[in-house]
């Protein structure tokens, strides 16, 4: 399914200075949607914003400059600042891509609680947030596309993931019951599993400081521009739900089939 049907089209896409968000803003650069990217790494987002720009002078479409903005989905002010932008200039978006998040490497008892806060505030009371204060667009009546990244940590509990298992659990309670209250809303549940991307990086251990590391698993994933597609296709097809990896998803179909085998398994496989 070609990505033109994005054509002129808002999009939104949270958390896109990298990983897998950066990778769906070049993949929609060429086309001629007008995108509109957060992160919390202005630098880098301005890296991503130039490198969209390129890619959009190499087509034959009149492509638009992405526009940026910082936001920091731990912080409401952050959040409030962005959405007063977007308000006043009456923007209204086609299809909102919650992507921001961040990820973890420590065990659940060895995990400050600051540190659940944080990564719940991020991954979860942080979209929900957003999605909030845009009621009013959300509302018109306009139909309105959500995708909201998940994780197949999201379908199931996992070693050094508690807070993150959880964020990711919640994002589902959350935004299918919004798609079931109003007929307009879409949301599709992009659930990926090992993308090689910088999320173990990132990741925070349990005194809140970064992980900074590359986990083997993750530089071993699938590659990210291809997740990208797919997920970007998976929006376009109205899918609810989009497995994307390689081998590890067989764990999702363990959980639900074979329960017994997926819990003697899931302590066996590493988890960095």
């Amino acid at each position: 399914m070609k990505l033109q049907k994005f054509n002129d089209k808002n999009v939104l896409i949270t958390g896109a200075s990298s990983g897998i968000g950066e990778a769906m803003a070049f993949a929609l650069a060429k086309t001629s949607a007008h995108l509109f990217l957060t992160g919390r790494n202005m630098e880098r987002l301005s890296v991503v914003c130039e490198k969209c720009i390129e890619a959009g002078q190499n087509t034959s479409l009149q492509t638009k400059a992405p526009t940026m903005f910082h936001v920091d989905f731990s912080d409401k002010a952050s959040i409030d600042d962005f959405v007063s932008t977007v308000t006043g200039e009456a923007v209204s978006f086609d299809y909102i891509i919650l992507n921001a998040g961040v990820s973890q490497r420590a065990l659940t008892m060895e995990t400050d609680f600051s540190v659940d806060r944080t990564i719940m505030e991020t991954n979860f009371f942080g979209p929900v947030y957003l999605i909030k204060r845009l009621s009013v667009m959300m509302l018109a009546g306009k139909p309105v596309h959500i995708a909201a990244t998940s994780s197949i940590t999201g379908l199931f509990g996992f070693p050094l993931r508690s807070a993150y298992s959880a964020s990711k659990h919640a994002l589902f309670g959350f935004f299918e019951s919004l798609e079931l209250e109003h007929k307009h809303i879409h949301v599709t549940f992009l659930i990926p599993g090992r993308i090689s991307t910088p999320i173990s990086v990132s990741a925070i251990i349990g005194d809140g400081t970064a992980y900074s590391k590359m986990d083997a698993g993750q530089a071993g994933g699938m590659d990210v521009n291809k997740c990208a597609r797919i997920a970007l296709r998976a929006i376009l097809k109205g899918k609810h739900r989009q497995l994307i990896g390689g081998k590890e998803l067989w764990m999702v179909y363990l959980k639900k089939y074979m329960p017994f085998l997926f819990y003697l398994l899931a302590r066996k496989v590493s988890s960095t």
